[in-house]
């Protein structure tokens, strides 16, 4: 996930100020409450900065609006038209490669630790996404069943791990 270019798409709509930009952030990744604002003003600084982005007016709150820039509109449109590769699975794949590599003794507790959070997180973003398809929210409703999905080749290769545990595998 990057902050910079989802600022900077958000700002190709139209001009936002800080706490604005953190609330649709949150609803474009469905993380409500994730974001630490000081990571949304930390970026804005570097966008502006770099000249991506500009400070535009203030409100009668002395809110800062942000607006983009040209140079901005030219980084959006590489990062949008940039292929994302598929990196090796994260950093539970790492810690169960490192238990694997020492012999770890809960081996098991770990996999079986790991599959009940991703089965609470399906069961969540389930619910999620039906409150998302009733409220009409058909972009968000996509997204959520992306994540779901992936959550759920996540619990397909713990199984996998599981039917062929064996020390030499």
């Amino acid at each position: 996930m990057s902050i910079k270019y989802g600022i900077l798409a958000l700002l190709h709509e139209h001009q936002r100020h800080g706490y604005d930009l953190k609330v649709e952030m949150e609803n474009l990744l469905s993380i409500k409450g994730k974001i630490n604002a000081g990571q949304i003003y930390t970026t804005l600084d570097r966008l502006v900065r770099d000249e991506l982005v500009s400070a535009a007016d203030s409100d009668e709150s002395e809110r800062k609006y942000f607006q983009l820039e040209p140079k901005g509109q030219a980084a959006l449109e590489k990062w949008f038209l940039t292929p994302v590769s598929y990196q090796a699975k994260d950093d539970f794949s790492f810690k169960w490669s490192c238990a694997r590599k020492i012999k770890y003794e809960k081996e098991e507790k770990m996999l079986d630790n790991q599959k009940k959070t991703i089965m609470k997180e399906i069961m969540e973003l389930t619910k999620l996404k039906t409150d998302l398809l009733a409220d009409g929210e058909h972009l968000r409703y996509t997204l959520i069943s992306g994540t779901i999905m992936h959550l759920e080749a996540d619990l397909s290769w713990i199984r996998m791990i599981e039917v062929n545990r064996s020390p030499n595998i």
